[in-house]
C-alpha cells in the first residue's frame, strides 16, 4: 500500500516539476514577445515622426537630397519589414540615416533655430531613448529565456516542447559609426 502511495506521490511531484519548468519557459517566451511589441510600438512612433521631420528639413536644406532620400528609404524599409529580424536590420539602417540627417542639420543655423524642427528633434530623441530602453528590456528577456532553455533541467524539456533559442537585438556596425558630413 505504501509503495503505491509513494509511486503516486513521486509521479505527481514529477508532473508538477515538469509543469513548472514548462510554464516558466512559456512565461519567458511571452515576455520576449511582449518586449518586442514595446520596441515595435516605439519604432512605429518614430516612423510616424519622420515625415514631418523630413518636410521641415527640406524647407531649409533642400539641396541635401542624399541625406533626405536615405531617411525616407530607410523609413519605408522599416515600415514594410515583417519579421523581428528584418525590423531590427531596417531599424539599424534608419538609425544611421537619422544620425546623418541630424549631422547635416548642424550646418544650418536657421534650421536648428526653427521651433518646429526643435520640437520634432526633441520628440524623436525622446522616442530614441524609449527605443533604446525597450531594446535593453527585450535583450534582458531573451537572455533569461535562453538561459532557461539552455541550462539543466530546462534544456531537456526545451527540446521536448520545441522551445527554440531567440536572438537579441544587436546594433549594426553602421549604426555605431560617427556620421561624416561633407559639403
Amino acid at each position: 500500500m505504501w509503495t503505491i502511495i509513494s509511486i503516486i506521490v513521486a509521479v505527481v511531484v514529477l508532473i508538477a516539476i515538469v509543469a513548472g519548468i514548462y510554464n516558466n519557459m512559456v512565461t519567458l517566451r511571452n515576455r520576449i514577445d511582449n518586449a518586442w511589441q514595446h520596441i515595435d510600438t516605439q519604432l512605429q512612433r518614430r516612423n510616424d515622426l519622420i515625415p514631418n521631420l523630413v518636410e521641415t528639413v527640406k524647407g531649409y536644406a533642400s539641396h541635401e537630397k542624399e541625406a533626405l532620400t536615405a531617411v525616407i528609404e530607410a523609413r519605408n524599409a522599416a515600415t514594410v519589414a515583417g519579421t523581428p529580424e528584418a525590423k531590427m536590420q531596417a531599424d539599424n539602417m534608419l538609425t544611421g540615416a537619422l544620425r546623418q540627417l541630424f549631422a547635416v542639420a548642424e550646418a544650418y543655423p536657421d534650421l536648428k533655430a526653427n521651433t518646429n524642427f526643435m520640437q520634432l528633434q526633441g520628440t524623436l530623441e525622446d522616442t530614441e531613448n524609449k527605443v533604446s530602453y525597450a531594446r535593453q528590456s527585450y535583450n534582458d528577456c531573451v537572455l533569461n529565456y535562453n538561459n532557461a532553455i539552455q541550462t539543466f533541467p530546462g534544456n531537456i524539456f526545451a527540446g521536448m516542447f520545441q522551445f527554440k533559442e531567440r536572438s537579441g537585438f544587436e546594433a549594426a556596425e553602421a549604426a555605431r559609426e560617427v556620421p561624416s558630413v561633407k559639403f
